[in-house]
């Protein structure tokens, strides 16, 4: 597979995101999520398609495939360890959550390795 765009990254982990309630995601959803347009959505949607993430009905549900889900789950456990970390030395909240989305995108595999660790200790 080629390499995930940060915007990509973005895309799969809200779809992940809201399909934790068992049912599938519409654009709008995803849009309203992310605070972009539904047409940036569906250039994103066709994007992921193509490298065989997501499944979309026209105008319907957005699903993430077995190889999609796998990367969620990646993404989104990357971004609650960082989430995590920065709760734990003291960063609000707000702050937290924002920097974590922007730190996700390139830190290391070594690195979260290594601060997963570290977590493990505390």
């Amino acid at each position: 597979m080629s390499a995930m765009s940060m915007s990509n990254e973005d895309y799969i982990e809200a779809i992940y995101v809201l399909s934790q309630s068992g049912q599938s995601v519409r654009s709008t959803e995803v849009a309203d999520k992310l605070k972009v347009s539904r047409p940036a959505v569906n250039k994103a949607m066709n994007e992921l398609i193509e490298k065989s993430l997501v499944t979309k009905e026209n105008y319907g549900r957005i699903n993430l495939t077995e190889a999609g889900d796998a990367l969620a789950e990646q993404i989104y456990s990357r971004h609650r360890l960082l989430n995590s970390f920065l709760l734990k030395i003291g960063v609000s909240a707000e702050t937290a959550e924002t920097d974590c989305c922007k730190i996700e995108h390139c830190v290391s595999e070594e690195t979260v390795r290594r601060l997963r660790s570290f977590m493990a200790k505390l």
